[in-house]
C-alpha cells in the first residue's frame, strides 16, 4: 500500500502488478529529438504499456501524446520535468505526474520557470563569449519563438555549431553536447552560473497544486555518495516529496537496492525509466533499458492514471 506524505491529504493505494513502464522521456517540446507522436511511436513498438512524456518545464506535447497514446494503445500519464534548486549552486529533476496539464495555475507557473531558464541560457552564452567561444544563437532564437525551453544543452550546441570553435574544441577533446556540458556547463566549470528559482518545495508545491505527485528523478545521476542521496531523500519527503525514481538507466544493482529498501521503509513511490531522449541519443536513446533487478515498483496512483 502506498499512502501520500502530503500534509492534510490521505491517499491509500493498493499495490497492483506494474505494467510494463517507462515514466520519463523527452520530445522537441525540451531537449528530445522527436515529435510527442514519435516519441510515444517507439514506446509503443519496445512494448511500453504505460508511459510519461516529461518535457523539462512543460506540458506544451502532452496533449499530442495523449492522442497518440489512444492511438496505439499505451497508457499514457501526464507528466513534466522541473528543474529545482537543492542548494544555491545545485539543481535537482522533480517529476509531476498525474497532474492536470491543463491548470492554469500550473501553466502561469511552468511560464515563469521557463522565463528564467531563457534568462539564464542567455547569461551562460554570454558567459561562454567571455571565455572565448562563439555562440550560435539561430536554433535557440527557432526554440523560443515556437515556445520550446532553452537549457544547457541548446547553449553547448551552438557552441559546437560555429566552426570558428572547431580547432579548440578538438585540442580539448570535446565532440558532443555531453561532454561539453561537463567541461564548462556543471557546478565549478567556468561557463557555470546557477539558477536563481524554483526551489525543490517550490516545485512541490506546484506538483500538488495541479493535482499530482512529485518524484525526484535520477538521484544518483545528481549525486554520487549513497549517504548524501538518501539524507536529501528524507529531506525532500519532509518537504512533501511523495516518490522517487529508483529504478533508472544508470543507476547500479547497488544503488538500485539501496534506494528500494529506504523508500519502502518510508512508503515512498518509487518509479523507474530510460529517459528517451531520442534514437541517435548516445545514452538515452531506447525505452526499457533499465533494470528492476528482480524488485517491485510501487508505481501507486501513476498506474491508475494510466
Amino acid at each position: 500500500m502506498w499512502r501520500s506524505a502530503r500534509a492534510g491529504v490521505s491517499i491509500t493505494v493498493p499495490r497492483l502488478p506494474a505494467p510494463r513502464f517507462d515514466l520519463q522521456s523527452h520530445s522537441i517540446h525540451s531537449d528530445g529529438a522527436l515529435p510527442p507522436a514519435e516519441v510515444v511511436a517507439m514506446a509503443a513498438a519496445a512494448g511500453v504499456e504505460l508511459l510519461a512524456l516529461s518535457d523539462h518545464d512543460s506540458v506544451n506535447g502532452l496533449d499530442e501524446a495523449l492522442a497518440a497514446g489512444d492511438q496505439r494503445g499505451v497508457g499514457m500519464v501526464t507528466a513534466t520535468e522541473i528543474s529545482a534548486l537543492r542548494s544555491p549552486d545545485e539543481d535537482v529533476h522533480i517529476l509531476g505526474y498525474g497532474l492536470d496539464h491543463r491548470d492554469r495555475g500550473l501553466l502561469e507557473w511552468l511560464e515563469a520557470s521557463r522565463a528564467d531558464r531563457e534568462l539564464r541560457a542567455e547569461r551562460l552564452a554570454e558567459r561562454l563569449e567571455e571565455l572565448g567561444f562563439e555562440v550560435d544563437r539561430s536554433a535557440i532564437e527557432e526554440r523560443r519563438a515556437g515556445g520550446k525551453t532553452v537549457g544547457r544543452p541548446h547553449i553547448a550546441a551552438g557552441v559546437l555549431a560555429c566552426e570558428a570553435n572547431r580547432a579548440r574544441l578538438a585540442e580539448e577533446g570535446i565532440d558532443d553536447v555531453g561532454p561539453f556540458i561537463a567541461a564548462y556547463l556543471i557546478p565549478g566549470a567556468p561557463g557555470y552560473l546557477p539558477r536563481l528559482t524554483p526551489t525543490v518545495e517550490d516545485a512541490v508545491r506546484a506538483i500538488h497544486a495541479a493535482g499530482g505527485v512529485a518524484v525526484w528523478a535520477h538521484p544518483f545521476w545528481d549525486l554520487d555518495s549513497p549517504e548524501e542521496v538518501l539524507a536529501e531523500v528524507d529531506r525532500f519527503h519532509g518537504l512533501g516529496l511523495d516518490g522517487v525514481e529508483t529504478f533508472y538507466a544508470t543507476h547500479t544493482r547497488e544503488q538500485t537496492h539501496l534506494l528500494h529498501e529506504h523508500c519502502s521503509a518510508r512508503g515512498l513511490l518509487q518509479t523507474g525509466s530510460a529517459d528517451f531522449h531520442g534514437p541517435e541519443h548516445k545514452q538515452f536513446n531506447a525505452f526499457r533499458a533499465f533494470d528492476l533487478y528482480g524488485l517491485e515498483p510501487a508505481l501507486g496512483p501513476i498506474a491508475s492514471d494510466g
